[in-house]
């Protein structure tokens, strides 16, 4: 099922249920019930209420997002430090060259047609991968160089492989979601009681007030599933993706 029929449904959802509270309640009121008579207090708890829920809500939204383009930024670091790797090889001789490039593609080509669909089910990096990055730093570290030209480019290419490994981990550290589960139920706890403060507030059945009514709780369900949508930088809808690999390597596939 997609991910935005699921958000339709749940904002739907929570406008229904809202709606039919409301419809209810109203049909079990007595006639001569004046539902203009809120105590002062109630109306001041529920705007504080509101006022907290929505720092925290927007609290959680904007970690979400920061942690979704610090995973971006680990993909672009690990994808350009292996670019370099395989730029600055140029300077070694032919079977050495070829053979640095041969392994830093098919571990770019493994990252991106294998492992990132294993890390976004799994939220965790595969052995495979791991194994053909440590061929990349083998290719590197092995190598004696045979001039000063050489001694002088080796290294910077053992620095760029251990920017790659070291984005290579952090992506892994970023895999899987970032809120705590405590987290998500104070988010659904708390907006479970904001949207209730309406009914507290005597919500009447008229066209206005429901419209209203239906409106906030369908804006809370969207940002419940945005956050939800973020918090698995790798997973979801609006992911991190691997075009940073595809932007500086050819012939990956997939």
């Amino acid at each position: 099922m997609s991910e935005w029929l699921v958000l339709t449904l749940a904002m739907l959802a929570a406008c229904g249920v809202v709606l039919v509270i409301a419809f209810l309640r109203h049909r079990r009121t007595s006639p001569d019930y004046d539902a203009s008579e809120t105590p002062d207090v109630i109306e001041y708890m529920t705007m504080m209420i509101g006022v907290v829920y929505a720092i925290v809500l927007g609290l959680a939204i904007a970690g979400v997002w920061e942690a979704r383009s610090v995973a971006e930024d680990h993909v672009h670091a690990e994808a350009q430090a292996l670019h370099e790797v395989s730029e600055r090889a140029r300077v070694y001789p032919e079977e050495v060259r070829d053979r640095i490039r041969t392994d830093v593609h098919a571990y770019v080509s493994y990252v991106v047609n294998t492992e990132w669909e294993s890390m976004a089910e799994n939220a965790e990096l595969t052995d495979r991968g791991t194994q053909l990055l440590t061929r990349v730093r083998h290719d590197v570290t092995d190598y004696v160089p045979k001039s000063d030209f050489e001694a002088q480019a080796y290294q910077p290419l053992v620095d760029q492989v251990a920017a790659a490994d070291d984005a290579r981990s952090a992506r892994g550290d970023s895999a899987g979601a970032t809120m705590p589960g405590v987290v998500w139920f104070g988010l659904i706890i708390g907006g479970l009681v904001t949207i209730g403060m309406i009914f507290a507030l005597q919500i009447r059945r008229t066209p206005r007030e429901l419209i209203l009514a239906g409106l906030f709780s369908a804006l809370f369900a969207f940002l419940l599933f945005l956050i939800w949508d973020f918090d698995a930088p790798y997973s979801r809808g609006i992911s991190a993706s691997a075009d940073p690999f595809r932007a500086l390597f050819d012939n990956l596939g997939g």
